[in-house]
């Protein structure tokens, strides 16, 4: 760890931050009751099972069983160590981090994340610079100007210039002893072939920094000033940057999105900049690749509503036909009988008019007409309609092959009265009736059926057509959810006790943790108890729990029976843990009077066998009954 971080400041950070800011940030967030619920940002689901409870600092997915405090959320949301959610957090809240000095070994220990994240800043500052000062970058600032770029957009994107020549950023990071081998890193300069030095990737390049949610640097982009090639160039694929996972200019429009409710997704730097410079700043754009799962994904924390914009040239309707396959492909892969999710209904497909890409229609035609147009663009089930009847025309033939090709994508829609609705259409625009259309679709869906009955046998069992008792652990789908996990009873002890936590007394003193069966619970309850507390500060002792178990699937287990509201009252709780410890106590009895029927059965003693089992059924009749009053009692 680079930066010493004391407890103080780690609690103070916990009293200082809000979980439900930090998650919101990254989730599309609705309240419901004490809690705020939404899409689970760690697994694809269509019914919103992500749960933030305010009150005691802590989240919980009901649907893939991950959950943690808002130190675990970051970790696993932005990939950070502890240390760096951390600091993150306590730079967010203005809770000072004392750094002590970094001794030689300490200094090899910090991680290659952290450093090029704070080269890729100083590489955008030093482009930034020479594009605002001085002759060199004069010839970048008249192409902006030019482009109808303003001064004010060029500081709020952090454009940049890099100027001609092959060694300027390499002698800036000389200058202040960072190593060329990390630069090779960053993806910002490139051995030469000879092996004998360095020299900078980009090169008289107008210069694009991109940065992720959390306003990090994390790579670049670099556009030529005249009509050399490549046009583009962007940042390699290094330990901050994928471009499959990053969108340009998310850090801008991730708020505008969430209070649009909806985002423009694009194809260039230069069509975000134009949207945003015209008030339109819930757009972002994908970095040099077709739209991918991640992004869909990633997209839905912000936004319910989807507008793909594309450019009207053949290649703009490749790139939207590329992009309906990357949805379809995304819901194949995790929602395989429920392909368009509901929030799919709210994705619709713009083809911009002939001659025109985003940037240049905002300029020429204005916002507003941006926006009516954008209104009127189809869903994707319409637009692919519209697609394949351009594509095969209606012949009798072209008619067969459209409906060949509309097969998968009409049968994948789960809403009955949707897909109905679409049937029509498509009997409309054919000239030929809804059942014969029906009938395909039918033929598709029994085929797709009978394949996911055998995928769920091999997510069951890893074997064809073999059924195991218990799921093994792997996808979303296919694992086994915390509150699952144990005896019932064991669990609401556990609940009690993070929820209640003025019974620990008892807890200790009737010593009900020696009657639990399941290790897992047993461990919770024993940290709890070690761990001791201070019950007074309920809002963040749950959290402070999480922070101190030694492993994640105790935080997962702690997370899960942490969030019920149930109301427990002293008397209640006593008079639950009485009757379990003294139904365990006759389970114990049970497995004395176990090893009586065995002996008297290796003795051949009939009469008391039959006795004992009598005894034994007569206590299982009992043990029921109790079971049951346990459940109903608090």
């Amino acid at each position: 760890m680079a930066v010493f971080i004391p407890e103080e400041k780690i609690s103070e950070i916990k009293n200082a931050a809000d979980i439900v800011d930090i998650v919101s940030e990254a989730v599309l967030l609705k309240k419901a009751g004490k809690n705020h619920l939404g899409l689970c940002p760690f697994h694809s689901e269509k019914t919103p099972s992500f749960t933030v409870s305010p009150d005691k600092q802590i989240f919980y997915c009901f649907g893939c069983g991950t959950g943690g405090n808002v130190f675990s959320f970051l970790m696993k949301q932005e990939g950070l160590t502890f240390p760096e959610a951390a600091r993150a957090l306590g730079k967010r809240y203005g809770v000072d981090i004392p750094e002590r000095p970094l001794s030689p070994e300490q200094k090899k220990k910090i991680s290659e994340r952290e450093s090029l994240l704070d080269i890729n800043r100083r590489a955008m500052e030093f482009y930034h610079q020479a594009l605002n000062a001085g002759a060199p970058g004069q010839v970048a600032r008249s192409y902006l100007k030019k482009r109808g770029i303003s001064q004010q957009t060029i500081d709020d994107f952090k454009l940049g210039y890099a100027r001609d020549g092959w060694d300027y950023l390499l002698n800036f990071f000389s200058k202040k002893r960072v190593s060329p081998s990390l630069l090779e890193k960053s993806g910002l300069v490139l051995p030469k072939k000879n092996k004998n030095g360095y020299y900078d990737r980009f090169r008289n390049r107008i210069m694009f920094p991109i940065f992720d949610a959390s306003m990090q640097v994390v790579g670049f982009g670099g556009r030529v000033l005249d009509d050399s090639l490549p046009k583009y160039l962007n940042s390699p694929e290094t330990a901050v940057y994928n471009k499959s996972r990053s969108l340009y200019g998310i850090q801008r429009a991730k708020d505008k999105c969430r209070s649009a409710g909806s985002v423009f997704i694009v194809e260039g730097y230069l069509d975000v900049i134009a949207l945003h410079q015209h008030g339109i700043e819930n757009t972002v754009a994908t970095l040099g690749t077709a739209l991918t799962p991640d992004h869909v994904r990633f997209l839905t924390r912000f936004a319910g509503n989807m507008v793909l914009v594309y450019d009207s040239d053949e290649a703009g309707i490749r790139s939207a036909r590329r992009c309906i396959d990357t949805f379809w492909q995304e819901h194949v892969d995790f929602r395989r009988q429920d392909v368009f999710r509901e929030e799919n209904a709210d994705t619709h497909i713009l083809v911009l008019p002939a001659g025109h890409d985003p940037d240049s229609f905002v300029f020429e035609k204005g916002p507003e007409l941006f926006l009516k147009t954008a209104a009127g663009a189809p869903g994707i089930i319409t637009f692919l309609i519209n697609c394949t009847i351009d594509k095969h025309g209606l012949s009798t033939e072209g008619k067969v092959r459209i409906i060949r090709e509309m097969q998968a994508p009409l049968s994948a829609i789960n809403d009955h009265v949707a897909q109905s609705l679409y049937i029509q259409q498509l009997a409309e625009r054919l000239g030929i009736a809804e059942n014969a259309i029906r009938e395909r679709i039918n033929e598709v869906a029994a085929q797709k059926k009978k394949h996911a009955v055998a995928d769920e046998a091999l997510s069951v069992s890893g074997e064809p057509g073999h059924r195991s008792g218990s799921r093994q652990s792997g996808s979303a789908g296919s694992r086994i959810p915390m509150a699952n996990i144990g005896n019932r009873f064991e669990r609401q002890i556990i609940a009690m006790m993070l929820q209640f936590p003025d019974i620990l007394p008892e807890i200790d003193k009737l010593k009900v943790l020696n009657y639990f069966e399941n290790t897992e619970l047993k461990d919770v309850g024993t940290d709890i108890l070690e761990l001791n507390l201070d019950s007074a500060d309920s809002a963040h002792r749950i959290s402070e729990l999480i922070s101190q178990v030694d492993s994640d699937q105790k935080r997962k287990l702690i997370a899960s029976l942490s969030m019920g509201d149930e109301s427990w009252n002293m008397k209640g709780c006593l008079r639950l843990l009485g009757k379990f410890v003294e139904n365990g106590q006759k389970l114990r009895d049970s497995g004395a009077l176990d090893e009586q029927i065995r002996a008297a059965e290796k003795n051949k003693d009939h009469d008391l066998m039959l006795k004992l089992l009598s005894q034994k059924q007569k206590m299982a009749e009992r043990s029921e009954k109790q079971k049951m009053a346990i459940l109903s009692d608090k």
